[in-house]
């Protein structure tokens, strides 16, 4: 049989190729990071309690933007998992409310689980103005959706306020809420590479901002993170 008439690879078949491609790239990278951590801490530049609270925080801050994903994807999909999926993204910024008792209290961890919460809510008017087409809504939504940014910003300035000042805290607020839009419109209208790009800068972004928010923490409590 010739190269012009041998047959091609059922698309099945290439897919599942790339799939173990994908999962082969995703355990080497998690093994490099791995090993990276484990030689910074040997080196003594980052104590355990300290690892454990910056990995911690990305797991926390990525569980965010990954079912923000999720739910992104079955509204404009219409599926049936999408009020389970709104579910767990609520359930995430509980668990973020609770990440941060311990170092600012009960009342703090619960005022900022109802802004992230109000964020979670305030996003899903956005989304639903959007897919409707409907643009005073869109509008109003949108500015609902800044001011929680700005107000998460200024309970995080009020916590910490020489580790997160407020003008930073307004501006990484502002960029996630901007590139989890490009995210939501590039998936609303179809534009697949646009979305993947989109989703990238987003997990980009997520990590940065945990790790400024643990740096912060650790910081304004060091006598926590010696060991």
């Amino acid at each position: 049989m010739t190269a012009s008439t041998r047959p091609s690879p059922p698309l099945a078949l290439l897919g599942l190729l790339a799939l173990l491609a994908a999962l082969l790239a995703l355990s080497v990278s998690g093994a490099s990071t791995a090993h990276a951590n484990r030689g910074e801490q040997a080196r003594g530049k980052i104590s355990r309690s300290e690892l454990a609270l910056r990995n911690d925080m990305r797991k926390l801050w990525e569980d965010h933007i990954v079912w923000t994903r999720q739910v992104i994807v079955s509204f404009a999909a219409g599926l049936p998992d999408l009020d389970p999926a709104l579910q767990r993204l609520l359930a995430n910024q509980d668990d973020i409310g609770d990440a941060v008792k311990p170092f600012y209290g009960d009342a703090a961890g619960e005022q900022l689980t109802a802004l992230l919460r109000e964020h979670i809510l305030i996003a899903a008017d956005v989304l639903a103005a959007a897919k409707a087409g409907d643009g005073p809504a869109l509008a109003a939504a949108q500015e609902r959706w800044y001011a929680n940014g700005d107000d998460i910003a200024a309970f995080l300035a009020a916590a910490n306020p020489k580790s997160w000042p407020l003008a930073e805290m307004r501006a990484m607020m502002r960029e996630h809420l901007d590139l989890t839009t490009a995210e939501a419109v590039a998936r609303l209208t179809g534009d697949w590479e646009a979305d993947i790009a989109a989703y990238d800068e987003v997990h980009r972004h997520i990590l940065g901002m945990a790790d400024a928010l643990s740096a912060g923490i650790v910081r304004q409590f060091p006598a926590r993170f010696r060991r």
